[in-house]
């Protein structure tokens, strides 16, 4: 998410509130017309929203503008069924968009060489490829070394007029009933991506559309244009439809040396249409007339800018209109020069939002006075939420109390701990920018050096972001360079502004979960509980869910398996189990090892089910419910991302219930988390694809070829943050629930591993409230 943060200063007197943005742009929150056209860079942005309309406006009641209105007739699908014939089965798709047949808007195709590739091909998809939803580098052949994270289709041969040939039959076949517009450029283009896809939001994708800088055929002599490539094309998907079956035609009859010409004479003489730059289409409204709603619509014109580029000249200091406005700019010689345009874009859009936030935010202030509460009814800042309210104690937001060294609100309940990490980053450029907005205020009258922070608070509004307060002591500069110290209070507040949705790939709660459980000698007496909750989550349920055991024998006890089984106790529940459920087999696989370590074991395991197995890796003290294996199915994605739950842990019965019995509530994990907490210092359970645990154990293979070691050191999550690059999620998990147990640490793993155990053992003894009673009344005991 984007922040933006404001600042205002409070006076022992009179109030002054500061709306001031510190960074990144916010959302627009409305968009008002104006009629006329204008040179101003932001002229466009601020009258009509953006870049693309001019003030061509007209009337047309409903009913009179003939086609316009198309998109917006209701059509009637009879549906008739043949009682003669059997009925068929309906197939449901895997996404609503696809059953109902909903197409993305925006394909963009750039045309490489070999030559380019790797440089300008590399600059368009840095700068620009990422603000569409797809990009497909087209070329003749491919490069010794293709580009890394870039979709690049080779047709084979370098020819120009080839490779527009092939690209165009290429977008009809693959991707012909996918989008609704196809936007092509060369790699010498930079393009304006914003604007473009503003454009094409504005046009309707039923109709036939060649769009881009209208050049004329060598001689000039007919009146008909064709699309300049080094400017950028746009064809309408019916375009292109109805251009497929003269493709072999053109490439016959049609001789060019010119890829663009070559395709711009195809589409005049095969379907009569020849380029433009403008287009207009009709915008509906409702206008009152006579004490009636009636139904009007807008004659926009819609503009395709672009500008050509003269050599030498430096982006920084063109200041044109057209340049400004433009949606495409060529020719680009050298990558470098593609970077200075993307920079000067961007800074020309942040320059235009600025200002439509500020032009908003007046027409806030002004609209607030004919509000019951007059002008005290306007929010601070401007145009975010008001505060939360809350209607309850029980929802009050509590404030964070800081320091510059010191925070009095800690994760682990503790009354003040260190600022550290993202916290103090945090509070130090809150402080940063506390100060510098002060200066931009008061300079040159006054100049501000801070002191010290006397105090701050911060909290979290989810319905407006992250504020705080603060108390500054301020060494203040006059311009005859007198000084004071003073105190002040500001505000500040990061608000939540655009809120991005990262796609993820598709994933099922219907696959199957291959439970691990490795089992010591010491572990047994806990796994009658572990199959208890199993039979009833899992086997009573029909969940689509298979249980393996892992039985580690230290070798003293290996060797004496055939006499005396450490773990016979263990086997002998699994035949009870399989006996009650004889569709039911629950196989076990036997390791001999002295440290059992977790990668060497799953290094087993992996070697003995398929590559797509998804692993739920658990402990004897997990208690299994149907909730948290869907969870593991859906948090777990293969090649994207691996889950490690943190569970909720019981506390010991012994220091929290005393002479008390628990309720019979909290005897059920599935009706209310029992007293405990959550262990974030256990990493045993993880749901991970072995095909990624694999992955990056081929990854991990070069560095324990001369330290065997390593592998004892280590366990499963580190392997994953390490050596996969895949998405690490590590969340609290409330299904996820263990019983209170005291582990044995093993010295024989890494430090951190041991540290970790000790941890987890010494913080899950009790809560504080619970060690502090069970002391107090151990003094009351001693004393009597």
């Amino acid at each position: 998410m984007r922040l933006s943060s404001f600042l205002a200063v409070f006076r022992p007197a009179l109030p002054l509130i500061l709306g001031l943005s510190l960074g990144c742009s916010l959302s627009l929150l409305m968009v008002s017309w104006t009629q006329g056209e204008t040179d101003e860079a932001c002229g466009d942005d601020l009258g009509n929203g953006r870049l693309i309309h001019s003030g061509h406006i007209r009337d047309v009641p409903d009913g009179q503008d003939g086609d316009g209105n198309k998109d917006f007739q209701p059509r009637i699908v009879p549906y008739h069924k043949d009682p003669n014939k059997p009925h068929k089965k309906v197939l449901r798709t895997r996404y609503i968009h696809t059953e109902l047949g909903i197409r993305e808007r925006l394909l963009v195709g750039i045309l490489s060489s070999r030559a380019t590739l790797n440089t300008l091909g590399v600059a368009v998809n840095k700068t620009v490829a990422h603000r569409f939803h797809r990009t497909f580098f087209f070329t003749g052949l491919r490069s010794a070394k293709a580009p890394h994270g870039m979709a690049v289709v080779a047709h084979g041969d370098d020819r120009p007029v080839w490779l527009m040939y092939e690209t165009i039959r290429h977008l009809h076949k693959h991707h012909g009933n996918e989008y609704d517009w196809f936007y092509l450029a060369q790699d010498d283009t930079y393009t304006q991506a914003e604007r473009v896809m503003e454009l094409v939001n504005h046009l309707s994708a039923g109709q036939d559309m060649y769009m881009g800088r209208p050049e004329e055929f060598i001689g000039g002599e007919e009146r008909a244009r064709y699309c300049h490539g080094g400017y950028g094309y746009l064809l309408s998907r019916s375009l292109l439809a109805r251009l497929q079956p003269h493709l072999d035609s053109c490439q016959n009859d049609i001789l060019s040396v010119k890829p663009d010409e070559w395709l711009g004479r195809c589409i005049i003489d095969y379907l009569g249409l020849s380029c433009v730059d403008k287009h207009q289409v009709g915008k509906c409204f409702f206008k009152a007339v006579n004490e009636k709603l009636n139904l009007f619509t807008k004659t926009v014109e819609m503009t395709y800018r672009y500008f050509e580029l003269q050599k030498n000249v430096d982006p920084e200091r063109e200041d044109s209109a057209q340049f400004k406005n433009a949606f495409t700019v060529h020719p680009v010689s050298e990558p470098a020069l593609m970077y200075r345009l993307h920079k000067r874009y961007n800074q020309i859009e942040l320059d235009c939002t600025y200002a439509l936030i500020k032009l908003l935010q007046n027409q806030i202030n002004n609209i607030s006075e004919l509000t019951p509460e007059g002008k005290a009814g306007a929010t601070w800042p401007i145009g975010i939420n008001p505060p939360f309210r809350p209607k309850t104690r029980f929802e009050v937001i509590n404030w964070e109390y800081f320091t510059e060294e010191h925070i009095y609100s800690c994760a682990d309940s503790s009354p003040k701990c260190e600022l550290r990490g993202a916290d103090r980053a945090d509070i130090s450029s809150v402080l940063e920018t506390a100060v510098g907005r002060l200066n931009e205020r008061y300079q040159p009258q006054l100049r501000f050096r801070k002191r010290r922070l006397l105090n701050g608070y911060r909290r979290f509004d989810p319905t407006r972001g992250m504020e705080y307060v603060l108390d500054l002591a301020l060494e203040a500069f006059t311009q005859k360079g007198h000084s004071q110290v003073i105190a002040k209070r500001v505000s500040l507040l990061k608000p939540l502004s655009a809120v991005e949705i990262i796609t993820m790939p598709y994933v099922t709660e219907a696959t199957r979960v291959q439970v691990i459980l490795p089992v010591t000698a010491q572990d047994q007496d806990f796994v009658g509980n572990f199959l208890d909750m199993y039979v009833m989550n899992a086997l009573d349920t029909h969940d689509n869910a298979l249980l393996t055991f892992l039985f580690v024998y230290d070798p003293f006890d290996a060797q004496r398996v055939s006499q005396t089984d450490v773990l016979a106790g263990v086997k002998a529940m699994i035949g009870e189990v399989e006996k009650r459920y004889s569709d039911v087999k629950i196989p076990w696989i036997s390791v001999k090892t002295e440290v059992p370590s977790q990668v060497k074991l799953m290094d087993i395991i992996s070697k003995k089910h398929p590559v797509d197995t998804l692993f739920f890796l658990a402990s004897v003290w997990t208690e299994v419910s149907a909730d948290f294996l869907n969870r593991c199915r859906m948090n777990a994605i293969s090649n994207w991302q691996v889950f490690f739950p943190i569970h909720f842990q019981e506390y010991s019965p012994t220091l929290v219930y005393r002479d008390q019995q628990p309720s019979a509530a909290s005897s059920f994990a599935s009706e209310v988390l029992r007293d405990g907490h959550f262990d974030r210092h256990v990493f045993e359970e993880a749901c991970f694809y072995n095909a990624d645990y694999m992955a990056a154990r081929t990854k991990m293979a070069a560095d324990i070829l001369d330290n065997d070691e390593l592998l004892e050191s280590m366990d499963v999550y580190e392997i994953f943050v390490r050596y996969s690059g895949l998405h690490v999620f590590r969340a609290v998990e409330p299904a996820l629930v263990q019983k209170y147990v005291h582990r044995e640490c093993n010295p024989r793993f890494s430090e951190d591993i041991y540290h970790r155990c000790v941890l987890s053992n010494l913080e899950g003894l009790a809560s504080r409230s619970h060690l502090a009673m069970s002391l107090f009344e151990q003094e009351q005991a001693n004393s009597t």
